[in-house]
């Protein structure tokens, strides 16, 4: 999922795209589509973090859900960037595997009329500024299930510069679900990424688990 630089602003149900992200929008290589699922979230995968059914929230061109789904999990992908989906259902057939695309909004996830075991989340949670976060977290706990899981890669205030999107503090995160929510773990992880330099931002590997 596309990422944005400025803060987003509450005038539809949807957050505006930056010109960051637009050019998405428009058909151009994103700096966050490497062509592989993120490392941090392939670790995660082997280490037994998911289970169940898989929503993959701001899903991007699919690379992370279409690892799931090799791993076989029954996986959803949703973003709101038709662009992305349709590179993300060529990438799907082209690898063999079954993955549901589903164009819809992140603040809006009860319109796909289902619970989920685990939801990732791989560069979504930073483009919502601090007036419309708790509204998508309202929105996440309407489809993780009591004891489900939550695990988000969100670039971190440890990211030097200010190119890339916002950067959200530990603070941050765990205000935003400080109800209704466990928040399990918060470490440092890299957000791989097509900007130059190191090939990475810092990043929190965020782990949170749905209250029953």
């Amino acid at each position: 999922m596309a990422s944005e630089g400025e803060e987003t602003r509450d005038r539809t149900a949807a957050p505006e795209p930056s010109a960051f992200y637009r050019a998405y929008e428009e058909g151009v290589h994103a700096p966050w589509d490497i062509g592989r699922p993120q490392s941090d979230i392939v670790a995660l995968a082997e280490a037994g973090g998911f289970r169940g059914d898989v929503l993959d929230v701001g899903c991007g061109p699919g690379d992370n859900a279409i690892f799931l789904a090799a791993r076989g999990h029954v996986v959803t992908g949703l973003d709101m960037v038709e662009n992305a989906l349709s590179k993300a259902r060529t990438r799907a057939q082209r690898s063999g595997v079954s993955v549901q695309f589903v164009h819809g909004n992140a603040l809006e996830l009860d319109m796909l009329g289902r619970t989920f075991d685990t939801v990732l989340d791989s560069g979504l949670l930073h483009v919502f500024g601090s007036d419309m976060r708790p509204r998508y977290v309202e929105s996440l706990s309407r489809v993780v299930r009591p004891g489900g899981m939550y695990y988000a890669l969100v670039w971190s205030d440890k990211e030097p510069g200010g190119e890339g999107p916002r950067r959200l503090s530990e603070a941050e995160i765990r205000a935003a679900f400080s109800s209704g929510w466990n928040v399990r773990e918060i470490r440092p992880a890299r957000y791989e990424h097509m900007l130059g330099g190191k090939g990475y931002a810092e990043a929190w590997l965020v782990s949170i688990e749905r209250a029953g």
